[in-house]
């Protein structure tokens, strides 16, 4: 596959990001691969990268069940909704598009501080709802985040809950998309074997994160990253209807 040393500063990148911050891989991932191709390659790319942190994150936590219980709801409403959008890959200007707006909307609901809570009682229509709107922007753009994240912090879990929500939340919508895309015919044995690549700059990335983590200010350093994916997310909106 052309542009191998490309695809591996920009996993390695992701990487760094992901262990800074706890998420971001495939949200800067796919910001940056598309840039060089479509993203329905760059979504295949994540899967094994993905999976792999992701699952890690999930399992480092605490008790996985309890957790999986109150958010079982919303794991298949990300599912069926992944699943039901997988058309849109099909359609790489509109996929551009919802990539390049989800980054301007992600970017300016953190910069903007924008919180809300939601009631416990809501919780029984809302999770699956929020689960099948991640799906389906995650069959359009291969990102994961939204409006999953913004959704596990409005529902009052403590900070070591919400990381190993956020990880169970991006393994199952990885999971999801690699089924997704397989049913399309869309992983391709390159792209595949490529994704198994992607894996070690990735973790080797994650570790550089977490060492960095350690000396910088993370709040100086997500400011900008979400500098990032606003410039990035301006540049894609445009570039898709242009």
């Amino acid at each position: 596959m052309e542009n191998l040393i490309y695809i591996i500063f920009v996993f390695a990148l992701a990487g760094i990001v992901k262990g800074v911050t706890g998420l971001g891989l495939p949200t800067l991932s796919m910001a940056l691969l598309t840039l060089v191709m479509s993203p329905m390659q760059a979504a295949g790319l994540l899967i094994v990268p993905s999976l792999l942190t992701n699952g890690w994150q999930l399992l480092a936590g605490g008790p996985v069940y309890p957790l999986w219980e109150r958010l079982r709801p919303m794991m298949l409403g990300i599912c069926l909704g992944t699943l039901a959008g997988g058309l849109l890959l099909r359609h790489s200007g509109m996929a551009t598009a919802t990539l390049g707006l989800a980054l301007v909307a992600y970017a300016l609901m953190n910069i903007c501080s924008v919180q809300w809570k939601v009631a416990e009682h809501d919780e029984h229509w809302l999770s699956p709802l929020t689960g099948a709107m991640t799906g389906v922007l995650c069959s359009a753009t291969g990102v994961f985040v939204l409006p999953a994240v913004p959704y596990l912090q409005a529902i009052g879990l403590r900070k070591d809950q919400l990381v190993q929500a956020m990880g169970m939340a991006f393994t199952v919508s990885t999971m999801a998309l690699a089924v997704s895309l397989a049913a399309q015919d869309a992983w391709q044995p390159e792209l595949a074997g490529m994704s198994f690549v992607a894996q070690l700059p990735a973790l080797a990335g994650m570790w550089a994160g977490q060492r960095i983590r350690r000396r910088m200010d993370p709040l100086l350093f997500r400011k900008c990253l979400l500098a990032v994916f606003l410039l990035t997310g301006v540049y894609l909106t445009i570039k898709s209807f242009t």
